[in-house]
């Protein structure tokens, strides 16, 4: 059962990460599914979906929640039929969730070179500083901005928002995992406390409102 990282963020707010290693039947055993979760695992083409899909599941029995508990809302954002706010992720062999009484939202992301083509798509505002950058850190930096706004796409969970124009994330320093993110939609803005860590070249981000 190899849960791989517990973070405890504050008094209501907690974060399980698992490294996915078994294979999808282990992962299933003792797992009850709902007849809408079981028809999308069964269309599922990837094993290693698959397998996350399953894990995640773990992840929610360690919090005491079974897939019954779990439902999804028009956007396809996640909740908790307590009430409690729920985030999930799955990026290869990691799958992690965040569980709190506040909004959140979480993102794992493997560090490769291929975001640096893709970065024109989600960074503007961020240019400057990026480019301030040592070439060997960018896809380090690049792979805390696209996370940080995954995780507040996922939190704010409302359609239309563009990476680009519509979340903006603060200067940071690599050595220090915190930085500050905003979502400007519908003329109002909100603030938000982005926090990262680092990992077997995975980097985990997530959001908070601001306090």
């Amino acid at each position: 059962m190899p849960l791989y990282k517990t973070i405890t963020v504050d008094q209501s707010t907690n974060i399980l990460i698992w490294k996915i290693e078994e294979s999808f039947e282990v992962l299933s055993e003792g797992i009850q599914l709902t007849n809408h979760c079981q028809n999308r695992v069964d269309n599922m083409k990837s094993d290693m979906h698959k397998r996350g899909f399953m894990s995640i599941r773990h992840l929610l029995a360690t919090f005491g929640y079974t897939d019954h508990d779990l439902y999804y809302d028009d956007f396809g954002k996640p909740h908790l039929k307590d009430g409690k706010q729920i985030s999930i992720t799955h990026s290869y062999e990691y799958a992690g969730i965040i569980v709190s009484d506040k909004l959140v939202g979480i993102d794992i992301e493997k560090q490769r070179e291929k975001i640096h083509r893709i970065a024109h798509k989600f960074v503007e505002s961020e240019q400057e500083f990026v480019s301030k950058y040592k070439e060997e850190e960018k896809t380090r930096v690049l792979t805390v901005i696209w996370g940080a706004k995954e995780s507040l796409y996922k939190l704010y969970g409302t359609a239309g928002l563009s990476f680009e124009q519509n979340i903006h994330i603060m200067p940071f320093d690599l050595n220090m995992p915190f930085t500050a993110g905003s979502i400007s939609h519908k003329d109002s803005i909100s603030h938000y406390d982005i926090t990262f860590t680092e990992f077997d070249g995975f980097t985990c981000v997530y959001a908070l409102p601001y306090e």
